[in-house]
């Protein structure tokens, strides 16, 4: 998942100042292999998830749509992106109530991510040592 929040330049003030809720900010995500796993439209600040199947360096490219905006804050806008990788991600409370899941099924679910993960990592170091 990743988080971002977005900040226009104020000439008035000569700061940054949170954006209004009316920017869009568009989201895209490439793999390694320059295949789009996400596009799409946000706004000011938002959210978003993507699951990628390839190991390797990914592509991250936010943009805004609102060129109006831009020119009212002299073309300067700040972007704050938080962005948290791996199992740990998922929030498993969340996750059981959602799919009413049992203690067990739950934990039968943490199993398996866990074991993903450590596939998509050896993946990940094999890629790396050009095995």
């Amino acid at each position: 998942p990743g988080n971002y929040r977005t900040q226009l330049w104020d000439k008035q003030s000569e700061s940054f100042l949170p954006s209004t809720p009316g920017l869009g900010m568009h989201v895209e995500v490439k793999d390694p292999d320059s295949k789009v796993v996400l596009s799409r439209q946000y706004g000011s600040e938002g959210r978003f998830t993507f699951t990628s199947h390839t190991p390797g360096e990914h592509q991250i490219c936010l943009h805004s749509n609102s060129t109006r905006m831009a020119l009212f804050a002299g073309g300067k806008l700040r972007v704050h992106l938080d962005i948290q990788v791996g199992e740990h991600t998922n929030n498993y409370p969340e996750i059981a109530a959602k799919d009413k899941l049992t203690e067990l099924q739950l934990r039968a679910r943490q199993l398996l991510d866990q074991v993903e993960q450590i596939q998509k990592e050896q993946n990940y170091q094999r890629v790396r040592r050009g095995l």
